[in-house]
């Protein structure tokens, strides 16, 4: 019997980021896919500055961003197409734009092609988990013809999870009764506008207007009371056509109907098996997190499952998988759920309200900054977990362009993997930073742009430690 550190059940983006995290931590690693490729249907689209985060840490960020757009015009328009409020995001400090989108096929295949890179890491594709049973030490999966064993299983297989089913862990939550008719199209031929996504707050019918990379696009409209969405499935240009896409404008190369989903399981770790993504949790679309909080959920999840393999931490951290991670999920859901509202209103006297009242005050930076702060993902906070405690704990740092000690200018990651301790002035073991316009030296880091300064001023530390996923493990306060 073959035996592994960790086997990942489920080859999307939340088990191939958490392949990539696990062979980057040098454990043994199994990974078992039913599909014999990439998926090759666009599901998520869209993602934000602390994801592309997380794969800097595997060293994959940028060639990722290069298959991306950024900066990309939001607009919320009315029946009519006329904008009536335009949303910006004001980036965090992870050291990327605030949103990007992609086309996940090209995206999953750099993934995989990154796992390549750790021979430590068996990938079987083709290959379907028939079972796990475990015990005390470790778990059993069962393959066709085979069976091998983990210390730990990482189940990303997706909302239908058969691992969650099998384990009888039951699925929390409601689906929302309307289903949406999902048009992904190549472009041929540009048309105005063809570069801002759209919220289409049209009571008659509400859309989302899409662009992505590689000359694609995509609509998602919603079947109204009394309508067939298979039937608008299989012909989409009267929906197209709405907006005055035509077949000179586009190839369509798919269209599929989809329900949205608000729930999470009960359950996030038992025994030696963890759910992760869409396995964990079904998040509605409206704000682009349901990839990114799987994402999320391996980057929290993978350091300490190498941390307990090794011995440097106790198996009761890894309680903290769920402790963590649940309560910001539950949040981004909720403000993905108000952003739906938001958008899919559809009583004609409250978008009407609506549209006037962001229309004529939307330019207000309170309310510009209460709506982000509704309908955008949640700051990188968790207040109860593996933290001892102190200003700032349960925090994720800013990342800032910093100079090292020859002068070269780096992401602050780069410099600090693993855990790290940052300090304002020197102490052994640390690093310390050093204001804008200081002179590089050893053991220093110079923050160009002042932000971790500030960030360290803000909440009056003098020193932080911080775990390798960025959150503030502890921290010593600023001496009067």
């Amino acid at each position: 019997m073959s035996h592994y550190d960790v086997a990942v059940v489920g080859y999307g983006p939340t088990g191939v980021t958490a392949a990539n995290l696990l062979g980057a931590a040098g454990l043994t690693v199994l990974v078992v896919e039913r599909d014999a490729e990439v998926y090759a249907r666009a599901r998520a689209i869209s993602t934000d500055e602390e994801v592309l985060r997380v794969w800097q840490s595997v060293g994959l960020a940028d060639e990722l961003v290069r298959d991306m757009i950024s900066d990309c015009p939001i607009s919320f328009v009315d029946h009519d197409g006329r904008s009536f409020f335009d949303a910006a995001f004001t980036p965090r400090g992870h050291g990327y734009p605030p949103q990007l989108f992609f086309h996940q096929p090209v995206l999953e295949a750099t993934l995989r092609q990154g796992v390549k890179r750790f021979p430590n890491v068996d990938v079987r594709l083709d290959a379907e988990c028939l079972g796990i049973s475990q015990d005390s030490a470790g778990v059993e999966i069962r393959l066709p013809g085979e069976t091998v064993r983990a210390k730990y299983v990482i189940a990303a297989d997706g909302g239908s999870s058969p691992i969650r089913t099998r384990l009888g862990v039951s699925f929390d939550g409601r689906t929302h009764e309307d289903r949406w008719v999902v048009i992904d199209a190549e472009v041929k031929r540009e048309w105005p506008g063809r570069d801002r996504m759209r919220f289409h707050c049209d009571p008659r019918r509400p859309a989302v207007d899409i662009p992505s990379p590689h000359d694609h696009h995509r609509w998602e409209f919603p079947a109204l009371p009394g309508e067939d969405p298979e039937q608008l499935a299989a012909d989409v240009w009267p929906l197209l056509g709405r907006y005055g896409i035509t077949d000179e404008h586009v190839e369509v190369l798919r269209a599929v109907v989809y329900s949205h989903h608000v729930r999470v399981a009960a359950r996030w770790r038992i025994g030696r098996v963890f759910l992760a993504g869409d396995a964990a949790h079904a998040m509605p679309p409206w704000i682009g997190q349901g990839m990114a909080a799987g994402v999320r959920d391996v980057a929290n999840l993978c350091w300490k499952l190498a941390g307990v393999i090794s011995g440097e931490l106790a198996d009761s951290v890894l309680d903290s998988y769920e402790a963590e991670r649940k309560p910001h999920v539950r949040a981004t859901m909720r403000r993905a759920v108000f952003a739906g509202r938001l958008i899919t209103e559809r009583r004609p006297a409250v978008t009407r309200a609506r549209n006037a009242l962001l229309r004529r005050f939307g330019g207000n930076p309170w309310l510009l900054r209460l709506m982000t702060r509704q309908s955008w993902v949640p700051e990188p906070r968790y207040a109860q977990g593996f933290f001892t405690g102190g200003p700032g704990t349960g925090r994720k740092i800013p990342q800032p362009w910093v100079l090292d000690s020859t002068g070269a200018r780096r992401r602050l990651d780069d410099l600090t993997p693993g855990w790290a301790t940052l300090s304002r002035h020197e102490q052994p073991g640390a690093i310390t930073v050093l204001p804008p316009g200081s002179t590089p030296r050893s053991g220093c880091v110079v923050d160009i742009a002042g932000a971790l300064v500030a960030w360290l001023a803000q909440h009056k530390v003098d020193a932080i430690t911080v775990r390798p996923d960025g959150f503030v493990h502890s921290s010593r306060k600023r001496k009067a």
